[in-house]
C-alpha cells in the first residue's frame, strides 16, 4: 500500500473508532445517527482500499460494542538446533508466517499463543518469553482490515516431556495448509500482515541473544 493509502487507511480506522465510542456513550438519536452514518463512512474508505465488500465492513463494525480498543495479536517463533524458523501457510492468502492468531478473552497472552500454535502447527509449546510488542498498522501495514491490532511476538520452545522428533502438522484447525522449518535467508513469501521478514530477524536475534531487550513501539 502506497505512503498515502496508508494514512487514508489510518484515518479510516480512526473514524471507526470514534464511530464506536460515540455509538456506545451518546445519548441524543440526532448524535446516534450521525455516528452510524460516519461508521458507514469508514466502511466505505476501508472497501475501496482494499477492493472489499463494504456492506460486511459495516456489519463487522456495528457488531463491535464498548469502547473502542486495540484488538490482540499472538505469534510464536520457534527456532530448530539450525535457526531455522518454523512457519506456517495461511489457507486465506497462501502466504506464510509465524502460527499465531487472535488472542481470546480470558487467555493469558501466553496461554493464547501456546494454544494457536497447538492449533495451527500441532505441537506441544510453552512461551519462554515476549520479544516484541508491534503497532501493526506501523509495522505490518494492515490494509483493509478496520481494527488497529497490536502484535505481540513470543519465543516459543517444545514443551518439557513432549516428543522432541515429533513433526508440525498443519490444518488442524483449518486455517493452515502446509507448515515447515525455514533459513532466514531462504524465506517463502510471507503474509506480511501477520508477520515480515524484519520481525523474524528481530526475532532471531533474540533466539541467538537472550540478552536483547523487548522491542517494542
Amino acid at each position: 500500500m502506497s505512503d498515502s493509502g496508508q494514512r487514508l487507511h489510518a484515518i479510516a480506522v480512526e473514524l471507526a473508532a470514534m464511530a464506536q465510542n460515540g455509538l456506545n456513550y451518546a445519548t441524543d438519536r440526532y448524535d446516534l445517527d450521525r455516528y452510524q452514518r460516519l461508521q458507514g463512512a469508514a466502511a466505505d474508505i476501508l472497501g475501496v482500499l482494499g477492493d472489499c465488500d463494504a456492506g460486511e465492513l459495516r456489519s463487522a463494525l456495528a457488531a463491535e460494542r464498548g469502547h473502542a480498543t486495540p484488538k490482540v495479536d499472538v505469534r510464536g517463533a520457534l527456532f530448530d538446533q539450525t535457526g531455522r524458523v518454523l512457519l506456517v501457510r495461511e489457507r486465506s492468502d497462501g502466504g506464510w508466517t509465524l502460527p499465531g492468531g487472535w488472542a481470546d478473552a480470558l487467555d493469558s497472552p501466553a496461554v493464547a499463543v501456546e494454544r494457536e500454535f497447538a492449533e495451527e502447527a500441532g505441537l506441544a509449546v510453552r512461551a519462554t518469553r515476549l520479544v516484541a510488542v508491534h503497532d501493526g498498522s506501523r509495522r505490518n501495514g494492515h490494509g483493509a482490515t478496520p481494527w488497529h491490532i497490536y502484535k505481540l511476538f513470543f519465543e516459543v520452545r517444545r514443551r518439557d516431556g513432549s516428543d522432541p522428533d515429533a513433526e508440525p502438522v498443519a490444518g488442524l484447525d483449518g486455517e493452515t495448509t502446509d507448515v515447515g522449518f525455514f533459513a532466514l535467508d531462504r524465506l517463502p513469501a510471507l503474509s506480511s500482515r501477520r508477520c515480515t521478514a524484519e520481525q523474524l530477524r528481530l526475532l532471531a536475534a533474540h533466539h541467538a541473544d537472550p540478552q536483547l531487550p523487548v522491542s517494542f513501539d
